[in-house]
C-alpha cells in the first residue's frame, strides 16, 4: 500500500481549543469529525472547552482544560486519556505548540492545520486591499509592521508579543509531519515560510443545505460573516447607495454599531437589515433566499468558506479577486470577481447580476456542479485520509532514521 493511501489508518485524535459551532474552525472540526467517522475510523476529539451541547454520534469528547496552559506539564495538558489511547494519527488546529508536537510524536504523527496565516503578526497578510503580502515571517517584517502599514490594529504596543507568538507556532508547524491548508493562498504562505511538507485539503459546505423560493423578482444581497473591518462591510454599504435591493447582513462583530451609523448617514438603513448572529439552520435559511451573495473582503481570505456554501445552495456570487477566494470563484462562472475596496466595482457586479434573473439561475447550477465536484464531504475525506497516510509515512520514517 502508497503511503498517501494507506488502509490501516483505523484512529485519529483531533486536538482543539474549542467543540462547538462558532461559524469558523470548530464548526469544520464537528462536520470533518463526522465525516471520518462515516468514512471507518475511530474519532476522538481533545479540547480545551466544549461550547455546545451538540454531539457527533460515535465522536468520543475528551475535555481537558488545562490543554492550552502552558505552564501546565505536556502530560497534564494532554491528559491520561491521550497517552492510553495513542491513536494512529494526531490531527491539531488551532494549537501550534511545539512541546506538545513533540510530545504526541512520541506516539503518533502529527498533522497541523493552518487555517488562516500562521506566518503573519497581524494576522491579515496584506498591506491594503488588492495589495497582498508575499514575504516570509522574519526580521524583515518588523519595519512593514510600523511604516507600511500592515499592522492594521490601533495597539502597536501588541505587536511585539504577536510576533514572537508566530514565531514560536511556525517552530511548531515545522516539527509537524505534515503542515495541512485548505486553500493555494494559503499554501504558498506556507511555501514562502520554508516548509515542505504540506497538503491540501479541500473544504465542504458544513451547513444544511435549503432550497429557496423563486428569485426572479427577487433583488436580495446576502453577506454572512464578522462585522470587522477587513471583512469589508464598508464597502458593501458604500456599494448599496448605487443597488436597488434588500440588503442583509448576517454576523456580529467590533464593527456592529458604526456600520448601522453609516447606513444611517447614507440615507440607506431602509434597505439594510442586521440580522446578528444566525445559527446554521438560520444561515442556511438566508442564503437559500438570496438573490446573489456577497464576499467583500479587503484581506486575502485563506478560504472564504460561506462562498462555497453559497454556491452549493445555488445562488452566484459577487466576491473579492484576493486569497483563496480564487480558489472556488472563476469570474463569470458561479459569479463574479471584483477588486476588493472597489465600491463601484461591487455595485456595478451586482446590478449586473439583479437585473438578470437567467444568468443568476445558470450561474446557481454551475456552482452547485463546482462543489460537488471539487469541495464535497467525499472529496474532503478522500485527499485527509491521504495526508494522514503521508503524515504517518514520514513519522515512521524519522523513528527508522
Amino acid at each position: 500500500m502508497s503511503a498517501d493511501n494507506r488502509s490501516d489508518l483505523t484512529s485519529v485524535m483531533l486536538v482543539t481549543p474549542l467543540w462547538g459551532r462558532d461559524g469558523g474552525v470548530a464548526a469544520h472540526v464537528q462536520a470533518s469529525a463526522a465525516a471520518l467517522v462515516d468514512h471507518g475510523l475511530d474519532v476522538h476529539v481533545l479540547t480545551a472547552r466544549i461550547d455546545s451541547a451538540e454531539r457527533v454520534p460515535r465522536v468520543t469528547l475528551h475535555h481537558r482544560p488545562e490543554l492550552l496552559s502552558s505552564r501546565a506539564p505536556v502530560e497534564v495538558r494532554l491528559g491520561e486519556e491521550y497517552l492510553l489511547l495513542k491513536p494512529l494519527v494526531s490531527h491539531l488546529h488551532q494549537l501550534d505548540d511545539q512541546g506538545v508536537v513533540e510530545a504526541i510524536q512520541r506516539t503518533s504523527p502529527v498533522v497541523i492545520s493552518a487555517h488562516g496565516y500562521p506566518g503573519c503578526t497581524s494576522g491579515v497578510y496584506y498591506f491594503a486591499p488588492g495589495q497582498e503580502c508575499s514575504r516570509s515571517h522574519g526580521p524583515g517584517c518588523i519595519p512593514n509592521l510600523m511604516a507600511r502599514g500592515c499592522a492594521h490594529t490601533r495597539h502597536p504596543r501588541t505587536l511585539p508579543k504577536k510576533y514572537w507568538k508566530v514565531t514560536r507556532g511556525l517552530a511548531a508547524i515545522g516539527c509537524a509531519d505534515l503542515a495541512v491548508s485548505y486553500s493555494s493562498a494559503v499554501d504558498r504562505h506556507l511555501a514562502v515560510n520554508g516548509l515542505s511538507r504540506r497538503a491540501v485539503v479541500p473544504y465542504f459546505p458544513t451547513m444544511p443545505l435549503k432550497e429557496g423560493a423563486d428569485h426572479t423578482a427577487a433583488r436580495r444581497v446576502v453577506f454572512a460573516g464578522r462585522l470587522e473591518r477587513p471583512k469589508g462591510v464598508e464597502v458593501l454599504i458604500r456599494a448599496a447607495c448605487e443597488v436597488d435591493g434588500e440588503f442583509v447582513v448576517c454576523g456580529e462583530g467590533r464593527e456592529l454599531q458604526a456600520m448601522r451609523r453609516l447606513a444611517q448617514r447614507l440615507g440607506i438603513e431602509s434597505r439594510i437589515r442586521f440580522a446578528g448572529w444566525l445559527d446554521p439552520d438560520e444561515l442556511a435559511t438566508e442564503l437559500a433566499d438570496a438573490s446573489v451573495v456577497v464576499v467583500p473582503s479587503l484581506w486575502p481570505e485563506p478560504f472564504g468558506i460561506v462562498g462555497i456554501e453559497a454556491l452549493a445552495s445555488g445562488r452566484p456570487t459577487v466576491a473579492s479577486a484576493t486569497g483563496g477566494i480564487v480558489d472556488w470563484l472563476e469570474d463569470g462562472v458561479g459569479g463574479l470577481r471584483v477588486a476588493p475596496g472597489d465600491a463601484r466595482a461591487l455595485a456595478r457586479a451586482l446590478n449586473e447580476l439583479l437585473a438578470d434573473p437567467q444568468r443568476r439561475r445558470t450561474m446557481g447550477v454551475a456552482g452547485r456542479r463546482l462543489v460537488a465536484e471539487r469541495f464535497s464531504r467525499e472529496r474532503h475525506v478522500q485527499v485527509l485520509m491521504e495526508a494522514y497516510g503521508t503524515a504517518r509515512s514520514t513519522w515512521e520514517a524519522g523513528r527508522r532514521a
